[in-house]
């Protein structure tokens, strides 16, 4: 077979077994077992395949029909213009949490020399290291409390060049944290448990800690939200991911607790999914 008629077949076979963009899919896994860019594929489509070739392609189809994420396939994801690593150890990145990041350093404006800045959850490291990259005099931490998911997150910042500047360590939110901080962001589980028969089987192979965030879904979310004040900077920035349907308790609890500046905002899609606050 050659490769577009493999191509071909592959995007068929997923497409019957409902993998949403089959083609792009099929290109991405076919890419992935040659080797290859998936641009460069357009320029060999009447190269013949060999079985050497064809036996693990049609291994990754058939685990990709079953429901596994295309990045655990592939190893990795792109966010915010890098590449990386990414598996079961964390939540693959969604890319409204690129908006996040882009959000914070809008929000932040000039004041962007020596922030010290705080991803809570921090899971494959994703924010923590954008936010680095992009802001190369600030000194970023990330905690999280499951060690799997800190393992990839360090990997990642090795892999990015930035394991001297960025620190993980184990912590359940800001529980016993004495330092302040002039950004804390976080993109915490907020998934209600009785919404577990809707998630798509992708979403279902990311750790559970990572998506479900209690019987209501923002509880980690409000928690956060009341220890924040005494890991803030005066001034300091809370900037949050939140679910469908949160944003009024949300913004109600930051009012109760006093915080300032207040703003939803929305993504791309013009769902609100964000947002900002701060303190003192």
């Amino acid at each position: 077979m050659t490769v577009l008629e493999v191509l071909t077949a592959s995007t068929d076979y997923c497409k019957k077994r409902n993998v949403e963009n089959a083609r792009l899919n099929a290109e991405h896994l076919l890419a992935q077992v040659l080797g290859r860019k998936r641009i460069e594929l357009y320029l060999e489509f009447d190269r013949a395949l060999t079985e050497a070739e064809l036996a693990p392609l049609r291994e990754l189809v058939r685990r990709r029909s079953e429901g596994e994420p295309l990045q655990h396939l592939l190893g990795t994801v792109e966010f915010c213009g890098e590449v990386f690593l990414s598996d079961k150890r964390a939540m693959v990145p969604r890319p409204e949490t690129e908006e996040l990041v882009e959000l914070v350093i809008a929000d932040c404006g000039l004041r962007i020399a020596d922030l010290k800045i705080l991803d809570v959850g921090t899971g494959s490291g994703v924010i923590a290291l954008s936010l680095a990259a992009k802001l190369p005099q600030s000194q970023v931490r990330g905690v999280d409390i499951s060690e799997e998911a800190l393992s990839l997150a360090r990997e990642n910042a090795n892999r990015l060049g930035l394991a001297d500047r960025v620190e993980f360590s184990k912590n359940d939110l800001l529980e016993n944290l004495s330092e302040r901080f002039d950004v804390i962001v976080a993109n915490l589980p907020y998934i209600a448990m009785s919404d577990r028969d809707s998630l798509s089987r992708e979403v279902l192979h990311d750790p559970e800690h990572a998506l479900f965030g209690g019987e209501k879904g923002d509880e980690l979310i409000h928690q956060l939200i009341d220890q924040a004040p005494a890991n803030l900077a005066a001034g300091g920035l809370l900037a949050m991911e939140i679910g469908m349907g949160q944003t009024d308790s949300v913004v109600s609890a930051l009012g109760q607790k006093k915080y300032k500046d207040i703003s939803a905002k929305n993504d791309y899609s013009g769902t609100p999914r964000f947002v900002f606050a701060r303190y003192g």
